[in-house]
């Protein structure tokens, strides 16, 4: 969990997100690149359906969406909480998609 912000920059709410930046450069910096999780199930481009069979550890309190087209690149300081971890599959699928959202 971690607080994100709306697009105006303006206000945050408390949201959960997936860590997409690899463990080398969450080491070496403070930083981590995350992509926002929501739990509006509207299909849209550049968005991949989660559910708790995707998880690998923790637990996803409901049916989520993850906005592949929502990265944030936000201070490991004002991480709240950790939820669990997502199965490597999910994972490629993320991956996936963020080559076809910065493919020209």
């Amino acid at each position: 969990m971690i607080p994100v912000p709306f697009s105006d920059l303006k206000s945050k709410r408390r949201r959960p997100v997936i860590i997409i930046s690899n463990d080398l450069y969450n080491q070496k910096t403070e930083d981590i690149v995350v992509v926002a999780v929501t739990s509006n199930l509207e299909k849209k481009d550049y968005t991949i359906l989660i559910t708790q069979d995707d998880m690998k550890e923790g637990t996803l309190p409901q049916d989520s969406m993850v906005r592949v087209d929502k990265i944030y690149s936000l201070s490991q300081l004002i991480v709240i909480k950790g939820l669990g971890g997502i199965r490597q599959a999910t994972f490629e699928k993320i991956v996936v998609l963020l080559k076809r959202l910065v493919a020209l």
